[in-house]
């Protein structure tokens, strides 16, 4: 904890300067609000998981978090203790002893934030007074048969309870509240309704019609002035729920949103720009040795083939040294998050391989969860033969490498001819034989309950991507998500992806993407496009993605049959690349997880908390510039690019040649590594380059 330690955000790459002057942190209290608070539901659990150990490093004891309390949770994630603040022990008590149950304790994660949590169950009693608090405050109106918003209600009224008892024995000490999503925006309007003396934010991660509109094929982002807002949430019955969220944009002191293009969305469909854009950042944990996550992609890699090897028993007539591992993940959004225009580029890619002639293979992974019944009989059938010949393999091989001994032992060279009996030749026919199989192998490893609406395998369906022999590219859906637990294929999700060469994820609506930011962290080159946060913020920050591993699939500006030219292309391209030129890329995309920090990005948050102290309080803080500076002018400068990525040296086949000789002899990983360190972590260096000093190359160039 940072104690007596006055707050204040010097220049940042030659913004101006502002303080909050005399601002200890001991003097603050800071509460995040949010349903995902030890509740995995999506995104929001990630971002505030990743950020809990850089905030509570920073605010200390004075850092809590509010969320719902689920018993099963609780049980597993959290720790029961008393608080320590005397402030916060009366609210917890206070409103213990008026029949609601909240508990508090310390959330196992990094950093173990402190959690308050509230038992929406115990206080649904209230719902109804509490409907008539939020019709006074704001005259919106909650149907009965919403559950979700119902309960939201109820968790917003408590979270304004807690936070009026906390004001009332603050004993002096300010309090910033930060709401995520529209779930915690009720907390907001009812602090807000009752005057309590606290600094508001607002974050919205995405925008609940912007996800509706986009679900349904409608061209979003070219019409996003056109839209009648009203009447497109009420024909989708979220008229009060989009009431809910637009009140609590304009309550808030501050509003933020996670990127730019979730900025210019919020601007139309919520009437409020954002004030700050804070992009989604994560933990990263850096490798002593620079070649161990390399050593990490080997080992796993070697899991998938193993799989692989099961799944396609009996056709496994390619080379796997030469296969390719592309996934996708995420929810269960066909168009969304882009699977249907993955799909049209993976049969694409089937054509151009076969066309050429390549010895590549690409298998690809789908991992979004679907309704099933229990796993593909012959999914399960093919991993029992494949550990049935491995098994048989071992025990001839220690058969032969006895026989061998003993022979050595002798001083002979044994007669290969006799070296096995009749009964090992026998067994391994055996063996042979009972890989045959009829049917080809299975396009998804579990029952589907919904086969035949399926979006993606009525897609696969009609494209004919059935795991032909003759295929170079081979799709497997699997319809859950990955645990090191499954039967099939035991792996948990982030050792798959270090397994993986390249995730694809050509998304239409994805607010931030916290997919392709994992793939970059763990050195994992990924497909992106420039209508998710994370695909504009490289555009914006790296002077050439392609170099780094980053494929930006442009779907604003050109149709989708476009779009998806551009998406086999990059596939293709990848597919072309030698082995030496993958491990380059990797080096490259690794280098970038910098920009994804925590250390970093954090920030942008803590700008957000002075803005909101300075229009709450204006009287006792003051920050310099009094106008904020805009979104526009926190960005962090583009760092100048390494050469370009081994797309530009590529052979025209996959198989090794000279070219790529003369690429070892070009490429020096510690001079371009120290290139990328001052490119990237220059910009975060505090305070400007004193007048005078040489710059060093790449420092603030863009």
């Amino acid at each position: 904890m940072l104690r007596g330690r006055s707050l204040s955000v010097t220049s940042l790459s030659g913004l101006p300067r502002w303080e909050v002057e005399e601002l200890p942190v001991d003097d603050l209290l800071l509460f995040e609000v949010a349903w995902e608070v030890t509740n995995k539901v999506g995104g929001i659990y990630t971002v505030i998981q990743t950020k809990a150990k850089t905030t509570a490093d920073e605010w200390g004891d004075n850092y809590f978090l509010i969320g719902p309390y689920f018993e099963h949770n609780m049980k597993t994630q959290v720790e029961r203790c008393e608080p320590i603040n005397d402030a916060i022990r009366r609210a917890v008590d206070t409103m213990n002893k008026h029949g609601c149950q909240v508990y508090f304790g310390r959330w196992l994660i990094e950093g173990s934030p402190y959690v308050v949590l509230f038992d929406i169950g115990s206080s649904a009693w209230n719902l109804d007074r509490w409907k008539g608090d939020l019709w006074e405050a704001c005259s919106v109106g909650i149907p009965y048969h919403d559950r979700e918003a119902n309960d939201m209600l109820i968790f917003g009224s408590l979270t304004a309870w807690f936070l009026k008892e906390v004001t009332d024995h603050a004993d002096g000490k300010h309090v910033i509240a930060q709401f995520h999503e529209w779930q915690a925006g009720t907390g907001l309007i009812l602090s807000r309704a009752r005057k309590l003396p606290i600094a508001t934010i607002f974050t919205t991660h995405a925008t609940l019609l912007g996800r509706y509109l986009c679900a349904a094929n409608i061209d979003f982002y070219n019409h996003l002035d056109k839209f009648d807002i009203d009447k497109e949430a009420g024909e989708r019955q979220i008229y009060h729920r989009y009431c809910m969220e637009r009140a609590s944009v304009h309550c808030a002191h501050v509003f933020t949103t996670v990127s730019e293009i979730t900025a210019i969305e919020a601007e139309h469909m919520l009437k409020r720009k954002p004030d700050v854009v804070t992009p989604n950042g994560l933990s990263v944990k850096k490798f002593s040795a620079v070649h161990e996550f390399q050593n990490l992609h080997a080992t796993y890699k070697a899991r998938i083939q193993d799989f692989v090897r099961g799944h396609f028993y009996g056709h496994l007539d390619f080379d796997l040294e030469k296969t390719l591992f592309l996934f996708i993940a995420g929810r269960y959004e066909f168009s969304n998050k882009g699977a249907d225009i993955f799909l049209e580029a993976l049969s694409r890619l089937n054509f151009l391989l076969r066309m050429h002639k390549s010895d590549v293979t690409v298998v690809v992974f789908f991992i979004m969860p679907a309704k099933t019944n229990n796993f593909n009989v012959e999914t399960l059938k093919g991993q029992a033969v494949r550990k049935q010949l491995w098994d048989i393999a071992h025990s001839v091989k220690e058969k032969f490498g006895k026989k061998l001994y003993d022979a050595l032992l002798r001083g002979e060279i044994p007669d290969m001819n006799n070296i096995l009996d009749r009964d090992d030749v026998t067994v391994m026919k055996r063996a042979i034989f009972s890989t045959q199989r009829q049917s080809l192998p299975p396009v998804t490893t579990h029952n589907m309950i919904d086969d035949s609406t399926d979006p993606i395998l009525s897609t696969i369906r009609r494209i004919g991507l059935f795991n032909n022999r003759t295929d170079r590219v081979k799709v497997i859906l699997h319809p859950e998500f990955l645990s090191s637990t499954s039967p099939l294929l035991p792996m948990d999700y982030e050792e798959f992806v270090r397994g993986c060469h390249l995730g694809v994820f050509p998304s239409y609506y994805e607010p931030w993407g916290y997919t392709p930011a994992e793939c970059t962290v763990m050195g994992i080159p990924s497909v992106t496009t420039n209508l998710s946060g994370f695909g504009c913020f490289m555009q914006e920050h790296v002077a050439d993605p392609t170099a780094y591993g980053i494929y930006i699939v442009d779907r604003q500006f050109q149709s989708p049959d476009d779009s998806c030219n551009q998406l086999t292309q990059f596939l293709y391209g990848f597919c072309k690349q030698s082995r030496r030129q993958r491990i380059i890329q990797r080096n490259r995309t690794e280098r970038l997880s910098d920009l994804l920090d925590w250390r970093y990005l954090g920030r942008y948050y803590q700008h957000a908390r002075y803005l909101t102290l300075s229009r709450a309080f204006p009287d006792k803080f003051h920050m310099e510039p009094t106008s904020p500076p805009t979104t526009e002018g926190f960005k962090y400068p583009r760092p100048s690019s390494v050469p370009p990525s081994p797309s530009g040296s590529q052979v025209s086949s996959p198989q090794s040649s000279d070219v790529e000789d003369e690429e070892d002899e070009r490429y020096n990983e510690e001079e371009e590594a120290e290139r990328d360190r001052l490119n990237i972590k220059s910009p975060w260096s505090l305070g400007r380059v004193p007048r005078g000093k040489k710059k060093l190359h790449g420092e603030y160039k863009n």
